[in-house]
C-alpha cells in the first residue's frame, strides 16, 4: 500500500457473483453505443490535474455535439467495493480508473470491455509494458496504462558531501560503502542511520529478488506457484538483509508507512531512504517535514546488487470501459484523447510516469527526481503477478513481510522463503 494515492489492492470476490461472469470481459465488437446522455468518467482523486481534465473535457464534448461528460472524483479509501457495486448494475460509469494490482481481478470477473479491436488508436505500441501488462488476460486487453510511479532512492546531498562521497552508488557495494561513510562522518549522533529502510519495505524487497533473477510467483498453464523459496529470490531476501544489517536502524516488524519515512527523514538523522518521489515534497513541507532540506535532496536509481539499476515495482494505475457501458465508442475517444501525447504530457510534468514510454525525458522539466524515478521504470519496470488472486495476497497477511522480519530476527533465509512461497 505504499503507493496510496495510485495503488489499491484486494477486490471483493462478490463482483464474479454480482455480474454473473467469469473469465472473459465483453467484446467490444458487439457494440452498442448510444450518442445520448452523458459519459460518466470515475477516476481517482489525485491522479489527473483539474486543468488537463477540464481541457480534455471540452476537447471531447467539442467532437462530440451533445454529449458532456460527467466527471467524478472518486476516494481510495472503499473505493473496491464501490466499483464492485457500480459495475454489476445497469447504469455503470461508463471509464473507470483501477489501481494496476487491482485490474486483474475486475478483468478475470467479466467488469471490462475488450479493447482488442481500439489498440492501433490508443496508442498501444508506446505503451510502457509492466503498466500496460495488468489489463490484459489470455492475450486479450481489458483496460490501458493511465500512469505510474517507482521508488528511488532519496538522499542529503550535503550529507554525502561532508562524508567525502563524490558520485552516486551504481552497486548494493557501493551503496553499503556510502553508507557507512556517512556513519562515521555522523557518529556523534547516536540516532544517525545511514539509510531508513523498515524490515517490511516489500517493495524494495521485489527490487532485490528481481535483481538477482528470482520472481515472487510463476505461471504454469493457468495456475500460479509461489517462488521466492528459489535461490534466485533468497538470493534477493539475503541482499535486503544484508544491507539492512549494515546500514538500518528502522524497525524490522514496520513497514514505510507505519510511520511515513519521509516524516522520520524529515527529522535530521537520516541519510537515505528508498521511496517515491512525492515523498520529498513530504519531508520537505513545512507542515508535515522540514522545509530547510529542500534544496539539499538528491535521488539516485535503486543500485542492483550486481551493478546498474535495479528492476523496480511500477504502481499505478490502469483505465477500462464497463461492459455495461452504454456509450463505449464514445468511451474509446475519450481514452484516445487521454492516452495521446497531449496529455501524456501534461501528466508527466505533474511527476509521474506516463503510459506512453516514447516521450522522451524533457517532459519532466527541472524535476530530477522524476526523470531519476522514469529512467528506471523504462530500464526495468516490473510489477506484481497478473492474476486475480494477487489482491488478497498483498492486501491480506502479506508473507513477503512476514518472511522479511522473521529473517531479520534471525530465521534462515531457506526456512523463511519456504513457508512464504507455501
Amino acid at each position: 500500500m505504499g503507493l496510496q494515492r495510485v495503488l489499491t489492492v484486494g477486490v471483493a470476490m462478490s463482483v464474479v457473483a454480482a455480474l454473473g461472469l467469469t473469465g472473459c470481459s465483453s467484446d467490444s465488437s458487439d457494440d452498442t453505443s448510444s450518442s445520448s446522455g452523458p459519459l460518466t468518467v470515475w477516476l481517482m482523486n489525485g491522479s489527473a490535474p483539474d486543468k488537463l481534465i477540464s481541457d480534455l473535457n471540452a476537447e471531447f464534448e467539442q467532437a462530440h455535439p451533445g454529449m458532456k461528460v460527467d466527471y467524478q472524483v472518486q476516494q481510495w479509501d472503499g473505493i473496491q467495493d464501490k466499483l464492485t457495486t457500480a459495475l454489476a448494475s445497469n447504469n455503470p460509469p461508463d471509464i473507470v480508473e483501477l489501481g494496476n494490482t487491482q485490474a486483474p481481478k475486475f478483468v478475470a470477473a467479466g467488469a471490462l470491455a475488450n479493447l482488442d479491436d481500439k489498440l492501433a488508436t490508443l496508442g498501444a505500441d508506446h505503451w510502457l509494458p509492466g503498466l500496460a501488462a495488468t489489463g490484459v488476460s489470455d492475450g486479450k486487453t481489458f483496460a490501458t496504462p493511465f500512469y505510474g510511479a517507482n521508488r528511488v532512492v532519496i538522499y542529503r546531498k550535503d550529507l554525502f558531501q561532508a562524508a567525502g562521497i563524490t558520485s552516486d552508488p551504481k552497486s548494493m557495494a557501493d551503496l553499503i560503502e556510502a553508507g557507512k561513510k556517512m556513519q562515521t562522518a555522523n557518529a556523534a549522533d547516536k540516532d544517525f542511520q545511514a539509510l531508513y529502510l523498515p524490515g517490511q519495505s516489500w517493495y524494495t524487497l521485489l527490487s532485490f529478488i528481481w535483481a538477482e533473477g528470482g520472481e515472487v510467483a510463476t505461471k504454469s498453464g493457468k495456475t500460479w506457484k509461489g517462488a521466492v523459496n528459489t535461490p534466485e529470490a533468497q538470493a534477493g531476501f539475503t541482499d535486503y538483509a544484508n544491507l539492512y544489517k549494515a546500514l538500518s536502524k528502522a524497525p524490522a516488524d514496520a513497514d514505510e508507512a507505519n510511520p511515513q519515512q519521509a516524516g522520520v527523514f524529515a527529522k535530521g538523522h537520516v541519510g537515505m531512504f528508498i521511496g517515491l518521489p512525492w515523498e520529498i515534497g513530504t519531508a520537505t513541507d513545512a507542515k508535515t517535514g522540514n522545509p530547510a532540506l529542500k534544496d539539499k535532496i538528491g535521488t539516485f536509481a535503486i543500485p542492483s546488487p550486481k551493478g546498474g539499476p535495479a528492476p523496480v515495482f511500477l504502481g499505478g494505475s490502469n483505465l477500462g470501459v464497463s461492459a455495461g457501458s452504454k456509450h463505449s465508442k464514445q468511451a474509446a475517444d475519450w481514452l484516445k484523447l487521454m492516452l495521446s501525447e497531449k496529455y501524456q504530457r501534461q501528466l508527466a510534468a505533474g511527476g509521474v510516469v506516463p503510459a506512453l514510454n516514447n516521450l522522451g525525458d524533457s517532459v519532466y522539466g527541472d524535476n530530477t527526481a522524476a526523470k531519476t524515478m522514469a529512467a528506471a521504470a523504462t530500464a526495468g519496470g516490473k510489477v506484481t503477478p497478473a492474476d486475480k488472486a494477487w489482491a488478497a495476497v498483498e492486501a491480506g497477511s502479506n508473507p513477503l513481510k512476514d518472511a522479511m522480519t522473521s529473517v531479520l530476527r534471525g530465521t534462515d533465509v531457506a526456512a523463511a522463503t519456504k513457508q512464504a512461497a507455501e
